[in-house]
């Protein structure tokens, strides 16, 4: 609930309008990617936020894993989530249009006619927590520097500003390269950093000294892989501002971490978290037992969503051998049995998932139509044949357990790869036994691993489970020191930059990148770049659906599951606004009820 957006992939919707995207007719206060912002200049807060909320009180949340740093900005180490409280950022996204982005620290944008620069004028009230002002060389330096030395993510988030230049004290101006439509609105995520401060300190290194921030909140106090607490900046400069107002409303914020879920839900359970968004449908449906819910006192809520869900696996490192072969992975597919653990594991509370776009119109489903196939035709006999004859449907069952019939089709593409059978052993052409490690940092994955891997066993394969911590499982992805590894890749409905990192060819093999896959293929690589650059709403459903058909045929994982709710529990003594935000609930739009009393009063759903 506390990451911070910048460090996403970023989540957009799509307007009805097809026609290429406006920016502005001079200097504005927000910018959209297609059509115009839904608040109008001057507004006075968004529409999720109530003005009845009672600023005060704590709120207690919780995380799983640890952190021993609070710079976000570098490559090693864990940060700690509760820090994007405390910084700002150029603009800010609306949780009800969330392609849409409000000056914050800027106090008017506006992007040229030809879109080759943007221009922000900075609001001369901006200062950091010590009182100093934000200035256009705090602005260039964090470009500058965060591209330079901070984690790749910003190298691959703008990649395609080739420059900035300070056009008065209160000015920066940003070239921009190439035709990507969501650029303009990508520099408006820029988070703003003190240049004074962060002179003295190395960006690229761990460090568990609390920031000089400019957001809401200040760190208080920590204690390192164990509790962080936060509390509201008595001289926030921005506490006013539209997008802000009737947001942050707690005075305290306390982020408990717990090595283990089953600890963290009994602890939610005790009172000591107030919010819980669960994320196991089977705890879901059989741990949330207590006197407290018996009595009313904990509320439970399952949300809709319908967000593009984007793809959870277990992901292949084609860069290590047997992974390299595609038709290897694609045997390997063949033996997880989502039916069955959907059914016996998960109480029937998922639906599998099938694409890179699921619960989008962007999703490749049936056969290519002309305009993919335009796309597609020119790399034909270097993609799989599947890509023109076939829609990707992942191997199924019918739930009962028994899957001879796909340990069948399992055992003929092995056969197909190079691959036999030696004495109950898998034995690749050149003779080596077939072993690998599936590498997990959840320990609640282990129960839908194990049955995973007893059924590689009956192909003959010697697959083991490693789970490790959250900061050696987070070094290993960096340094792509795995075999298979559980990820997930979230989507966006309006697709761009981010699908370089994700896929690229020149990400494959850069420290800490998102290609966890390993990923080399020029088709691919074609696809994203013209994904970046499509002007219209019909060219990038048709391009991002060519995308998602490569993926699909690509065999880069083992796809799992989504839900198609969010699932909330929270303790009932708070006050929220009558709706929650479009594209999922915001905790910061929330308060504690003053009269101790329980809220919302008749317990209704969150809408």
């Amino acid at each position: 609930m506390l990451r911070f957006a910048f460090l996403l992939a970023a989540l957009g919707v799509l307007a009805s309008t097809t026609a290429a995207p406006a920016m502005t007719d001079g200097p504005a206060h927000a910018l959209a990617l297609f059509g115009k912002p839904r608040q109008p200049e001057g507004f006075r807060h968004f529409d999720y936020v109530d003005p009845a909320a009672v600023p005060g009180g704590e709120l207690r949340l919780h995380e799983t894993g640890t952190f021993d740093s609070f710079n976000p900005f570098a490559l090693g180490g864990i940060a700690a989530n509760a820090v994007g409280h405390t910084y700002e950022t150029l603009m800010v996204r609306s949780g009800d249009e969330p392609f849409a982005r409000y000056c914050l620290i800027c106090k008017t944008v506006e992007v040229a006619g030809d879109r080759s620069w943007i221009e922000f004028t900075l609001r001369p009230e901006a200062r950091f927590h010590d009182g100093s002002p934000i200035t256009a060389e705090d602005v260039l330096w964090s470009f500058e520097t965060l591209r330079s030395k901070g984690h790749p993510f910003f190298r691959t988030y703008y990649a395609d500003a080739t420059g900035a230049e300070k056009t008065d004290a209160h000015r920066v101006k940003f070239k921009l390269a190439g035709d990507n439509r969501a650029l303009p609105l990508l520099l408006g995520d820029l988070p703003v950093l003190s240049r004074a401060w962060w002179s003295r300190r190395d960006i690229g290194k761990v460090a568990l000294e609390p920031p000089l921030g400019s957001g809401p909140y200040r760190v208080e106090s920590f204690e390192p892989g164990r509790f962080v607490v936060l509390r509201r900046a008595d001289n926030h400069w921005s506490k006013d501002h539209p997008v802000n107002r009737h947001r942050f409303n707690f005075e305290r914020l306390r982020i408990e971490y717990f090595r283990d879920e089953t600890v963290a839900l009994e602890a939610f359970k005790a009172g000591a978290i107030d919010i819980r968004v669960e994320g196991q449908a089977v705890t879901w449906a059989t741990q949330y037992d207590s006197p407290a819910i018996r009595q009313g006192l904990i509320a439970r809520r399952e949300i809709p969503e319908d967000r593009v869900s984007g793809m959870q696996g277990y992901v292949f490192n084609t860069r290590r051998p047997p992974f390299d072969n595609r038709l290897f992975r694609k045997a390997l597919t063949y033996a997880f049995d989502f039916e069955w653990t959907n059914r016996t594991l998960f109480h029937g509370a998922y639906v599998r998932t099938r694409s890179y776009f699921n619960n989008a119109e962007l999703a490749a489903r049936g056969l290519p139509g002309p305009d993919e196939l335009a796309l597609l035709e020119p790399w034909r006999g270097r993609i799989p044949d599947e890509v023109f004859t076939r829609e990707y449907n992942p191997p199924a069952t019918d739930g009962s357990g028994g899957w001879r019939q796909n340990q069948r089709t399992a055992t003929r593409l092995l056969r197909e790869a190079g691959y036999r059978i030696e004495k109950q052993t898998l034995v690749s052409p050149d003779g080596a036994p077939v072993s690998f490690e599936i590498l997990l940092n959840n320990p609640q994955f282990e129960r839908v691993t194990l049955p995973y891997v007893e059924h590689l066993k009956r192909l003959g394969i010697a697959a083991r489970v490693r789970t490790v911590d959250t900061a050696q499982f987070q070094a290993r992805l960096n340094s792509y020191d795995f075999d298979m590894t559980v990820a997930t890749f979230g989507q966006s409905e309006v697709p761009g930059a981010e699908q370089r990192g994700y896929w690229g060819s020149d990400r494959a093999d850069r420290p800490g990148g998102l290609n966890l896959a390993g990923i080399r293929d020029p088709a691919v690589d074609a696809l994203v770049e013209l994904i970046v650059r499509a002007r219209d709403h019909d060219t990038l459903v048709t391009r991002v659906r060519a995308l998602d058909r490569l993926l699909q045929w690509g065999i880069y994982a083992v796809p799992h599951w989504h839900s198609k709710v969010d699932r909330v529990a929270y303790w009932d003594r708070f006050r929220r606004p009558e709706r929650s935000p479009k594209y999922g609930f915001d905790p910061d739009t929330w308060w504690r009820a003053s009269d101790g009393a329980a809220g919302p009063r008749d317990g209704a759903a969150i809408r």
